[in-house]
């Protein structure tokens, strides 16, 4: 449905008052807020001062021609649809107008229904040029280059590595425990990569549940099943000429990594309930907190769809790998938090000791929740001991007894200190403590049954938001 005349503004150009006058009051009369300009340099006051729709330009005026000022509406980058107007003779200077960018042209004299129908035609062009930028700019990721801080050598070289193996658009598989960052590896490769300019699409394959998954990246037809009441295009379709992120591809079934893996092989996959082949050029970058290769060989995962991945691979290193870049992460989103909360706060160097003892089992993506949890919490600007959580801290309880003094005790039971921490911090909210965890409910259930966890749910975890 097409907006509103009133919704649209049109700036009328021509040095003929008469004309200027007439057309004018015309739309006006149909709804259109207009204004209007004797010359080239007064349009291009006029776009400075306010945005318009459509403008309607005359290409021979005095003070400077129409095609200049469609040159200097291009410079400045006016968003405006261009309609020329053009008198006897000078159609061939209105096919060069349009070469410039112009939309369309009008030859003088023309009835007002023929104006307002060019108008339109102008308007609901540029309005689905608009919201194909807004689609292709919700699919493009932001610059994580300000955010990727170390000067390690551990984190020197995975930035090298980055580098390099995003100019050979390969497919690439990203290994690195939970909270290592390796989304962030994943936008750069498609930042640095040669499908820059195209979609980067992201897809969760922890998150959903197995037809879902298969819907989301595959698309399905209309009647496929119960609910399926439209045809939907999956994400491979939306990526196509750009990057598709599959995160947590460890956790995706059998029947999902059959079809991945043709994929990967032909290029082509079908719609769930449909029987036409669709081709896309996509570059499949994956990521895993997993052992694939131990996945392999107990045959939860497929041989050939693993090697398929892997064609490159990235390990991303854990924080405790690269401790010396504590302190500049400390520091980076410290400045960010302050700029967000209003506050001028910074660590003690006890405090900040601490951190760089600290073992890390959730990585980069727990440092940033201490760092923004101690910001929010302390009254003070100056971060202490006190402000910081048990597990950092070292106070949490439990069979640490039983490890000999001075022996740093082993990084799973690390893990199950933490995840223990935090779900009493929670009252037992899964919910909540994903979150704060940062990782998938699913993960976290995992993890609940690999350690024997006592996870008691709070009698409003419900209307916490927590899943049953």
């Amino acid at each position: 449905m097409s907006a509103p005349p009133t919704s649209r503004k049109v700036l009328l150009v021509d040095d003929d008052e008469a004309f200027r006058r007439v057309v004018s009051a015309e739309l006006s009369r149909r709804g259109y807020s207009v204004a209007t300009a004797n010359g080239g340099r007064a349009a291009l006051d006029e776009v400075r001062k306010a945005e318009f729709d459509v403008i309607l330009l005359d290409l021979r005026m005095p003070d400077m021609d129409g095609i200049e000022v469609l040159k200097r509406l291009r410079d400045l980058d006016v968003s405006a649809g261009v309609v020329v107007l053009t008198g006897h003779g000078t159609i061939d200077t209105a096919i060069q107008a349009i070469r410039l960018g112009a939309y369309d042209y009008l030859e003088k004299p023309c009835p007002m229904e023929k104006v307002e129908l060019t108008i339109q035609r102008t308007c609901e062009h540029f309005g689905l040029l608009a919201r194909q930028k807004i689609l292709q700019d919700g699919y493009s990721p932001p610059d994580v280059r300000p955010d990727l801080v170390g000067a390690s050598p551990a984190f020197q070289k995975l930035r090298q590595n980055v580098t390099r193996i995003a100019r050979s658009d390969a497919t690439t598989l990203i290994l690195g425990e939970t909270g290592v960052g390796k989304d962030m590896v994943a936008k750069l490769l498609h930042r640095e990569g040669p499908r820059r300019e195209a979609a980067f699409v992201v897809v969760d394959c922890a998150a959903l549940h197995e037809e879902l998954l298969q819907s989301e990246l595959f698309g399905h037809e209309k009647g496929a099943f119960s609910g399926a009441t439209r045809q939907k295009h999956g994400l491979f379709e939306v990526a196509h000429g750009g990057t598709l992120f599959l995160d947590e591809v460890g956790d995706t079934s059998p029947e999902t990594q059959s079809k991945l893996l043709r994929v990967l092989e032909s290029g082509r996959f079908r719609r769930l309930g449909g029987t036409r082949e669709i081709a896309v050029d996509v570059r499949v970058v994956s990521a895993t907190n997993r052992d694939l290769a131990e996945a392999v060989s107990h045959g939860r995962f497929r041989e050939d769809l693993y090697f398929r991945l892997a064609t490159l691979t990235v390990q991303v290193p854990p924080l405790r790998e690269r401790k010396e870049d504590i302190p500049l992460l400390v520091d980076h989103y410290i400045a960010r938090f302050n700029q967000r909360f209003s506050r001028s706060s910074r660590f003690s160097v006890e405090a900040l000791g601490m951190l760089q003892r600290y073992a890390w089992p959730g990585n980069v993506r727990e440092l940033i929740h201490v760092v923004e949890q101690a910001i929010v919490l302390s009254d003070v600007d100056v971060i202490g001991r006190q402000d910081l959580p048990d597990a950092v801290r070292g106070d949490l309880p439990g069979p640490s007894e039983a490890v000999p003094e001075g022996v740093a005790p082993p990084l799973r039971e690390v893990e199950r200190r933490h995840v223990q921490s935090v779900l009493e911090n929670v009252a037992g909210n899964r919910s909540q403590a994903a979150r704060v965890l940062g990782i998938s409910e699913r993960n976290l259930y995992r993890l609940i049954k690999r350690y024997g966890l006592c996870c008691e749910s709070s009698p409003a975890e419900g209307e916490a938001g927590g899943n049953p």
